[in-house]
């Protein structure tokens, strides 16, 4: 749709390269200001959150190598490509991979309450997610199924399929603004919830669950099929899958445990 932002004869500015950075900008002020309103100490949440955000890039990137791995075997090169390095990756991999990194950080930090922090981060997350998928519009990446709806959307700028390898000229279901609305919807209810949980890591726990179910039905609507499939499913769907049942797991474990007052 606008895949240049800013271009100069010096520099260019990627419109999905701003819109990241403001979608992990904004996940970081939510966690921090909601953080402060929790008399937490901002600076060690901070740390968090960066270790989290350095767990996201590099998951996102390990799963991106992984789900296209005959082609990096094939050229080991490629691993080194400015189109790898540039690229945001998938979101799965780097939830898994901030998940991976916030252990670390906690194991490194026994003093703080993980769920109570986690569930901080919940609606950060959906609202940094809200935010990257427009970046992802804009960029052609991730595009939709080809669809004749009234609303389906071409692309036709050539930097589209150069950057994000959608197919030109061809009407498709503007998939990120779906992922981006429901991101956003769920980032609503999750502060909703957050006021009301009864247990510590209901929010978060919530997050996994919703998101897990949302993006397994959207990916139906995905037109980019080289992303990798476990059976009949998509990378993405296995995933959520598997996210799903240890949520639901996780989630009626905590709710029978006792009362937010009871459990950190």
């Amino acid at each position: 749709m606008f895949p240049r932002l800013i271009e100069t004869p010096y520099f260019t500015l990627y419109t999905f390269g701003a819109l990241l950075a403001l979608a992990y900008g904004a996940a970081l002020w939510w966690v921090v200001r909601s953080a402060k309103r929790e008399g937490l100490d901002p600076d060690r949440v901070m740390s968090l959150c960066f270790w989290a955000i350095g767990g996201a890039i590099l998951g996102a990137k390990a799963l991106l190598v992984l789900r296209n791995l005959p082609d990096y075997l094939a050229e080991p090169s490629a691993l080194f490509s400015s189109g790898l390095l540039a690229s945001a990756g998938d979101f799965y991999g780097g939830f898994l991979g901030a998940l991976a990194a916030v252990a670390i950080f906690f194991y490194r930090n026994p003093d703080m309450a993980v769920w109570h922090l986690s569930d901080l981060c919940g609606p950060a997350i959906a609202l940094g997610q809200g935010i990257g998928r427009i970046g992802c519009f804009m960029a052609g990446d991730d595009y939709g199924s080809p669809s004749d709806v009234p609303w389906a959307v071409a692309f036709t700028d050539p930097d589209a399929a150069a950057i994000g390898g959608a197919p030109l000229g061809v009407p498709l279901h503007p998939v990120q603004l779906y992922e981006s609305a429901f991101c956003f919807a769920l980032f609503g209810f999750l502060v909703w919830l957050a006021g009301r949980k009864r247990f510590e890591g209901q929010v978060i726990l919530a997050y996994a669950l919703l998101y897990a179910a949302g993006r397994f039905v959207i990916e139906y609507f995905r037109g980019d099929v080289d992303r990798g499939f476990v059976s009949v499913f998509s990378t993405s769907q296995f995933i959520a899958i598997f996210v799903f049942v240890v949520a639901a797991a996780l989630y009626a474990l905590r709710s029978s445990r006792g009362s937010v007052h009871e459990i950190r």
